[in-house]
């Protein structure tokens, strides 16, 4: 279906932004917590992975996790004190690759009708493919914050599209109507 397709591109387009705001940040940056009730740039980036996985495994197939030892680490309801030490940063950097790789995967699957109950499920995913987007970039204005506030960094330009544009300060895909 044209429209998963179209919404896998923001979904790239999504984390690539992601991409901008830590790539060229140094491993230190990337894991440095601005106090003990907070969480590092490095969380940010696995939990968007991992909520990611989460709801396509929840909402559209039963897959195992790419990193199980990632699961309670990256979950929000695990409060920020006792989340304990971050993988390193190329592991995080193979856990979002692994789930985008996933997320793509299930949703060709989908779009292509390669599923039982094709035509719910292209409804299921078009609107978490749209929380998937909105979840990378509400997570992108806190790593925005640190980087340029606290670390110092300029930040990137905000991504380019016709269907994005802000709520409340925060980046946001409403849809692609």
């Amino acid at each position: 279906m044209h429209e998963i397709a179209e919404l896998l591109r923001e979904y790239d387009r999504a984390r690539g932004y992601t991409d901008e705001l830590w790539r060229d940040l140094s491993p230190d940056e990337v894991t440095w917590r601005p106090h003990e009730d907070s969480s590092a740039i490095g969380w940010h980036l696995g939990h968007q992975a991992h909520v990611a996985h989460f709801m396509v495994r929840n909402l559209t197939a039963a897959e195992p996790s790419p990193d199980p030892e990632l699961d309670a680490l990256m979950d929000s309801a695990t409060p920020e004190r006792f989340r304990g030490a971050l993988p390193t940063v190329h592991r995080l950097a193979a856990f979002r690759a692994k789930v985008a790789e996933r997320v793509h995967a299930r949703m060709g699957d989908i779009a292509a009708g390669n599923v039982g109950a094709p035509d719910q499920l292209a409804i299921v995913a078009t609107h978490l493919l749209i929380a998937l987007i909105n979840h990378e970039y509400q997570h992108d204005q806190w790593i925005g914050e640190v980087r340029a506030g606290q670390l110092g960094h300029a930040l990137p330009a905000e991504p380019e599209s016709d269907h994005i544009c802000r709520v409340d300060g925060y980046l946001v895909l409403r849809g692609l109507a």
